[in-house]
């Protein structure tokens, strides 16, 4: 039998994305869960080219190929505590959505909101995302519907979405929220209510209640916890520009 061969491959980076996670801690572990999260595809040369995405305004949704760049040096794990096992199970690498994998690459199905070019520029308005500010983009491709929804396919140990726990606001949180609403245009208000409503805790963590987090959701750091089995929001403080790169408190 013939011996197989490994190969090495390098990828281009075609773009980058812009998002309103500053941080990892608050993501969403998958796409489509948080549907006020927006970001923006920015293509990068020589691949800001409008020919490049002729046709792509007629889908509704598209594949974003990505690298998980900060968890990358960190290499890869045989087998993951899955969260949705609450922590205490391994399963093997290749049977969850792990950043911690042999090749860091990770995909997002995102709603393509728009796409603007000029000036040089071009960009793609995406949703529902699950990426994180500054995320090296290394591929698009469009979704079909016809072939990549499969209602008939087993979800494995998570066959279901989680259930959203509820999210509830100071009257001080929900006064600085209304005002940065007013000022921005942003929904910052649903964002937080699902961000935290699938519960972003670590599985260590969610023993222990009270416990003061901070999470960095577009120029802000939204401060809450986890109090009589509801998430409370304390107060909004403007996001430090050292803070982008902190896992946050609690991770």
């Amino acid at each position: 039998m013939k011996e197989t061969t490994t190969q090495s491959f390098q990828f281009e980076q075609i773009g980058v994305i812009r998002s309103c996670y500053r941080q990892k801690f608050g993501i969403p572990r998958q796409p489509g869960i948080v549907t006020a999260a927006e970001a923006t595809l920015e293509l990068i040369p020589p691949y800001n080219q409008e020919n490049l995405v002729r046709g792509l305004d007629g889908f509704s949704h598209i594949w974003v190929h990505f690298i998980f760049h900060k968890t990358m040096d960190e290499g890869w794990r045989p087998t993951i505590r899955p969260p949705r096992l609450g922590g205490r199970q391994r399963m093997g690498v290749f049977a969850t959505r792990s950043t911690h994998r042999p090749n860091p690459m990770g995909m997002s199905v995102v709603e393509l909101r728009k796409i603007e070019s000029g000036n040089g520029k071009l960009k793609l308005h995406i949703g529902a995302v699950d990426l994180l500010d500054g995320t090296p983009v290394i591929d698009i491709k469009p979704y079909l519907p016809y072939a990549d929804a499969l209602p008939n396919a087993k979800g494995g140990f998570a066959p279901l979405p989680m259930q959203m726990a509820e999210v509830k606001f100071t009257d001080e949180a929900m006064s600085q929220c209304l005002r940065y609403e007013q000022r921005t245009g942003r929904q910052l208000i649903l964002l937080i209510e699902q961000v935290l409503g699938q519960d972003p805790r670590p599985a260590y963590l969610r023993e222990t209640s009270e416990r003061r987090h901070g999470t960095a959701l577009w120029d802000l750091n939204v401060v809450w916890e986890y109090t009589n089995h509801h998430f409370l929001v304390k107060e909004l403080e403007p996001l430090k520009l050292d803070e982008n790169t902190k896992e946050g408190n609690g991770q």
